[in-house]
């Protein structure tokens, strides 16, 4: 995996949201909206959780242990201090506090595919739709679409694909109403490419409604001053024109009608690495059609706005982009990518779980994509998946989307998540490395991905999108159906149905809804720890180099577990504000 300064591994942050730019960088300030009060006296400020006397309590800066969730103060949302929690502080040597990983080796846990069950054959069912021929799945081999013609449906259940019969044109437009959009996106993508200037003047023809809307600055900033001249001739000369030859073979290579991914239905989706290569060089020239308002719960899955105003972070992610399109184009990808949306219908009973703690290895260091792999990780995600990757957003979630673009294509078909739902890609592939983080980012170089596959020809790497919450203030978080919320997302995505523990992959994951959603690190790794236990999963967490959150987490998950500390009394005695802090929220 990709070495990296600040990863898409753990950084403070949650989903992306595209519709409001967020600060989600380390020790992020709280939203404005947020409750201030001002630290009394120096100390620890970032608070910790204990059983003490049956309970479990919170330290603050304030008044130390005991204290009610309203005395936190709010920069326990900024690792700025670092001291111990006094209960705890006893427990580190100096040798501990020098340590860069805590709780059980890493090595010791769960990865896949050396823990993974064997898979059964592979077959399109009512609940799985396959677009490939699964006899002739072959390691080693391109899969082959099925069926072998183009099957078209233009419907509310499935893809409207670019090449539909039924892509017309609208009568509001300057053609005529039954001119296929298709016949001339192929007419516009077959001319020559010079410039920048060519390949804004071909999406418009077929976008012509947006012709004085769409802003194409950043991708002429990119070919004309980023570019090195030998590098805009090889973009102009060789990589266009193969990124065109993939997105016009639409009607041979995605035969089959791709379902949409809808509200509270569970379904999977097994799209072979080829088709998706095809689709999103079809994003690349926006060619999809625009979304009506019934899809309009969909995020969007056209390129347009990552060429639009003067970005570096566009830039670097356009770079990213290009680095994957050189390499399918120059050799066709041979494997599948499984999309699953998973609904969780009947959550544990909290309280009454029986379950005890599984294992943690923390860490300071490390990324989730490269430390964590074979594990389940975690994609701090938006609720509309993907967040503000064809935007302006480049935070955990937009990164490992575009180091691994194969993620991208779940925004086509992904409805907007719901409360109790995650989706769940497995199999996708890493191109790029990179470096830095938010403002920071920047391509580094090609990636080749030694992942091994699976009995399905799958990368060994398994994906969760999990959407947190974004609070309105801090407290709002210790509101029972708030952290209860958060639980039951969390154990959605790592709770498989009829899985043996014992096969099952470690959680690889971080601070999860933390930064500019207004989560506090220590109570989202506690809902996390609890979730994982009771899906039967141990845990990777990386802290993002926050040596201070590694320790106190690594000792809240020994205080829970030298106790023997079930979930259920755990969330049972899990701080909250009072009713009167509640009605006042």
């Amino acid at each position: 995996g990709a070495a990296t300064e600040a990863s898409a591994a753990a950084p403070v942050g949650g989903g992306s949201p595209e519709v409001q730019e967020r600060d989600c960088t380390p020790g992020a300030e709280l939203p404005p909206s947020s409750p201030r009060r001002s630290c009394s006296s120096a100390g620890p400020q970032n608070p910790s959780y204990a059983l003490i006397g049956g309970d479990l309590h919170c330290w603050s800066a304030r008044q130390g242990w005991g204290c009610s969730p309203s005395d936190v103060s709010p920069c326990a949302l900024t690792p700025s201090s670092h001291s111990l929690c006094p209960v705890f502080s006893s427990a580190f040597s100096q040798d501990d506090m020098d340590r860069r990983w805590l709780g059980t080796p890493i090595e010791e846990l769960n990865r896949m595919p050396q823990c993974a069950p064997p898979l059964s054959h592979l077959k399109h069912t009512a609940s799985h739709t396959v677009t490939v021929r699964t006899d002739l799945l072959r390691e080693g081999e391109v899969p082959q679409h099925y069926p072998s013609k183009f099957k078209d449906a233009w419907d509310d259940v499935s893809v409207k694909m670019p090449c539909s019969e039924k892509n017309l044109f609208s009568v509001e437009t300057e053609v005529p109403a039954d001119t296929s959009r298709w016949g001339l996106i192929q007419t516009a993508l077959t001319g020559e490419f010079k410039s920048s200037l060519d390949i804004t003047d071909a999406i418009l023809r077929y976008n012509m409604t947006h012709a004085k809307k769409w802003d194409f600055t950043t991708l002429n900033l990119l070919c004309t001053e980023v570019l090195e001249r030998s590098e805009a001739k090889e973009l102009f000369e060789v990589l266009l024109p193969g990124m065109v030859k993939l997105a016009l073979s639409a009607p041979k290579i995605c035969t089959s009608p791709i379902p949409l991914l809808k509200a509270r239905q569970n379904h999977s989706l097994t799209l072979s690495q080829e088709q998706i290569s095809c689709l999103l060089a079809n994003a690349f020239f926006c060619t999809f059609p625009k979304r009506n308002s019934r899809n309009s719960n969909y995020p969007e899955i056209n390129f347009h706005r990552l060429f639009e105003g003067y970005s570096f972070r566009k830039i670097e992610k356009l770079k990213t982009l290009l680095c994957y399109f050189r390499r399918v184009t120059q050799t066709r990808p041979k494997g599948l990518v499984t999309f699953t949306r998973q609904c969780l219908s009947n959550p544990p009973n909290w309280e009454s779980s029986k379950t005890l703690m599984t294992r943690l290895h923390i860490t300071c260091e490390g990324t989730i994509e490269e430390h964590g792999y074979g594990m389940l990780q975690v994609d701090f995600a938006n609720r509309c998946v993907g967040g503000g990757v064809t935007g302006h957003g480049l935070v955990q979630e937009e990164i490992r989307f575009i180091i691994n673009p194969e993620l991208i294509a779940s925004r086509l078909f992904t409805e907007a998540l719901e409360s109790n739902e995650c989706l769940i890609i497995t199999g996708t592939e890493q191109y790029s490395k990179y470096t830095g983080y938010s403002d920071t980012y920047k391509w580094k170089e090609n990636h080749k991905d030694e992942t091994p596959r699976d009995d399905w020809q799958r990368r060994c790497t398994e994906i969760v999108a999990l959407d947190a919450i974004k609070y309105r203030n801090f407290l709002e978080q210790f509101q029972p159906e708030k952290m209860s919320r958060e639980l039951n997302k969390a154990y959605c995505g790592f709770f498989r149905p009829g899985a043996n523990r014992k096969q099952l992959s470690a959680v690889a994951t971080g601070n999860w809804g933390c930064g500019a959603f207004g989560g506090d690190t220590r109570l989202k790794a506690l809902i996390q720890l609890m979730a994982a236990a009771e899906a039967g999963r141990d845990m990777a967490y990386f802290t993002f180099r926050d040596a201070q959150l590694m320790r106190d987490v690594h000792e809240m998950h020994t205080f829970l577990t030298e106790r023997q500390t079930t979930v259920g009394r755990t969330h049972t005695h899990t701080p909250r504000p009072t009713h009167t802090q509640t009605h006042s929220l």
